[in-house]
């Protein structure tokens, strides 16, 4: 699936386009408030923002009441992002009350996973990828994905929903003096988020009363922790000329960006120059994997499995792995598979996890010694498959990396005081921060150096720094916080702009030739690097515009062109230079007009403060306009 990178994210109205008013904090706001909505977990994070400076910042992790199995409430500071779809005759009345109501409308967080982890069937998982699936319908109720019909099931949209009004009701609970949507609110999402998903983030927010919340790319989310928990001493750990590489491998998805280290009249300054694909690669894809080892051992003896019990499976192969990575002496952890028989004890199947399965299958088949110049594999899909997400195909997160380094090797050719050698094939980083749970894995994390220094060595170049001191799991959260407090223009923000150029689809008007379909031109409408906060209006082009009837937009990004400007008109390219993006179908209001009428019209492109794009088409005739809206996942 093609994405919109860092693009695109909802902000701003039609009207706030066209004053070019950029998104502003929360008058009054006491407290700057992060929300990490991760794959596998949430995290919340606040500070109050008064007077303060750059050293005495301090965010702290909200610890969230939460249900973990009946009739008990505990404190954690995550939130696990599961929702447990339970048979009405499963919990007795009042035993899942919270201290805000005494019953919830859906049982999210630490008691749907270990309900689910029993039940499988019953458990709604990985709703935050759902969201960046462009072939269904997130709004539509197909959570969880194979369960039977006499399950209720939820769309991805809901499912989000939950996991922060559960968060807003725990925040109102402990904080009654100050609602949640009265303060700064920033969200995390992916950098590599695809607009959809962007704006069905934005969405679950707005459902909950947070319709003042901001969007902010998760890797920056982590370096701004970094920053952060400095205290002012982060220039002492990086310097002019240093490219930082951010690795995110989190339960859902695999993270790439690189932040170079410029400066400014004498004072350092931070710019992210480039992100990587939305690659679906990460804990759950490790989990599924031990699981499906694990079947394949049992197997060995005679025994077969159901899909259930696959799926319960992976979740003790999780925790199972967490102990070996965690715990040096534990070599072997005991597995128990439940059964359907009638006999509870003499129904389940047990087995083992042993270290060197986990070695085996997470750090050689997932982060594989390669060359630099080897590329992600790829095979010709099946016509026909079962409903699921659309996993990245190639398991080896080092494949992913050197394709994202080699691409990305002009990323900083415009930055005077980034020098890469003539000789070097691929954009050499300095410096590395890790985050996403899975990096907790010393076994891991030692292994993706390894890979990575091997492959600077080969070019005669130093080896990365690793940038210490960052909670792989509360990171994102603190540094979507710490952002809040820079919007009031504290502390230190990470310049970017657009990190890719973005173009639409213009169809040239040529004479009918049989069996040829008219030439399609991209024409550029947000060059790469293009601020938040400004617009573009296309002078010297005029398009007809079609009313009235259901049209395609047609629409491709690049993140190699960056040469580009507003009204560049491209009319052809290699296929690595643009990709294309989902197609949007929508039909403009006809207004007093005719049906099918074309109108004439110029273009203006604008991104927001937060980073959402704006098309409008404007009639040159008497001054109307359309928007072109970009929430491509709704289907009729």
């Amino acid at each position: 699936m093609s994405n919109w990178s860092d693009l695109m994210q909802p902000g701003t109205n039609q009207q706030d386009l066209a004053d070019n008013k950029p998104a502003k904090t929360k008058q009054g706001a006491r407290y700057s408030v992060g929300i990490d909505l991760g794959t596998t977990h949430c995290v919340l994070s606040y500070a109050e923002v008064s007077d303060i400076d750059d050293e005495q910042f301090s965010p702290q992790v909200m610890a969230i009441p939460q249900l973990t199995s009946p009739g008990s409430v505990e404190e954690k500071q995550q939130l696990p992002s599961f929702l447990y779809q339970a048979h009405e005759a499963e919990l007795a009345e009042g035993s899942t009350s919270l201290p805000w109501t005494a019953k919830p409308d859906q049982l999210v967080g630490e008691i749907a996973r270990n309900l689910g982890s029993k039940t499988p069937i019953r458990l709604v998982s990985s709703a935050k990828s759902w969201l960046c699936h462009a072939g269904v319908d997130c709004k539509e109720p197909i959570l969880p994905a194979e369960a039977p019909e006499e399950v209720e099931r939820v769309s991805p949209f809901q499912a989000t929903t939950a996991y922060l009004q559960h968060l807003r009701d725990a925040w109102q609970n402990q904080h009654p003096e100050a609602p949640l949507e009265q303060q700064d609110v920033v969200i995390t999402v992916p950098a590599s988020f695809d607009p959809a998903a962007r704006e069905l983030t934005v969405d679950a927010a707005r459902a909950v009363g947070l319709g003042q919340a901001i969007l902010l790319e998760e890797p920056q989310a982590a370096l701004y922790s970094w920053i952060e928990k400095s205290h002012g001493d982060w220039r002492n750990h990086a310097e002019v000329g240093d490219i930082i590489l951010v690795i995110d491998v989190g339960g859902g998805t695999t993270d790439l960006s690189l932040i170079a280290v410029t400066q400014q009249d004498g004072t350092l300054e931070l710019t992210r120059v480039a992100v990587g694909d939305h690659i679906l690669l990460g804990g759950d894809n490790m989990d599924l994997a031990l699981a499906y080892t694990i079947k394949a051992k049992l197997e060995q003896d005679g025994k077969r499995l159901e899909a259930w019990q696959v799926q319960a499976l992976t979740h003790s192969c999780r925790d199972a792995k967490e102990k070996i990575f965690n715990h040096s002496d534990a070599d072997n952890i005991p597995l128990v598979v439940a059964s359907r028989g009638s006999s509870l004890i003499g129904g389940t199947l047990r087995t083992e996890l042993t270290r060197e399965e986990v070695n085996r299958v997470l750090v050689e088949g997932f982060l594989p010694r390669v060359a630099v110049s080897d590329k992600p594999l790829s095979r010709a899909r099946t016509g026909l498959r079962t409903t699921g997400l659309p996993y990245a195909q190639d398991a080896g997160i080092t494949r992913h990396l050197a394709a994202f380094l080699t691409k990305q090797q002009g990323a900083t050719a415009e930055l005077d005081d980034i020098n890469l050698p003539e000789h070097a094939t691929f954009l050499h980083p300095t410096a590395v921060l890790f985050n996403g749970g899975v990096l907790k894995a010393d076994a891991l994390g030692v292994r993706l150096l390894e890979v990575l220094n091997s492959w600077l060595a080969a070019e005669q170049a130093p080896e990365v720094r690793l940038l210490m001191g960052a909670d792989l799991d509360l990171a994102v959260a603190r540094g979507a916080a710490y952002y809040g407090y820079v919007r009031k223009g504290k502390g230190v923000r990470i310049k970017g702009g657009t990190a890719a150029s973005y173009y639409v689809g213009v169809e040239s008007a040529m004479l009918a030739v049989p069996g040829m379909a008219p030439e399609i031109h991209a024409l550029c409408i947000a060059p790469f690097g293009m601020e938040e906060g400004t617009q573009q209006e296309l002078q010297d082009d005029e398009f007809g515009l079609v009313i009235g009837e259901p049209v395609r937009f047609r629409f491709f990004a690049s993140n190699t062109r960056r040469e580009d400007n507003v009204g560049t008109r491209l009319t052809y390219w290699n296929n690595d230079e643009l990709s294309e993006l989902d197609e949007i179908e929508i039909t403009l209001p006809a207004e007093s007009r005719k049906p099918g009428e074309i109108v004439p019209v110029r273009l203006c492109a604008a991104v927001t403060e937060v980073g959402t794009l704006e098309l409008q088409a404007i009639s040159q005739k008497d001054g109307n306009s359309w928007k072109i809206e970009f929430d491509v996942r709704e289907r009729e």
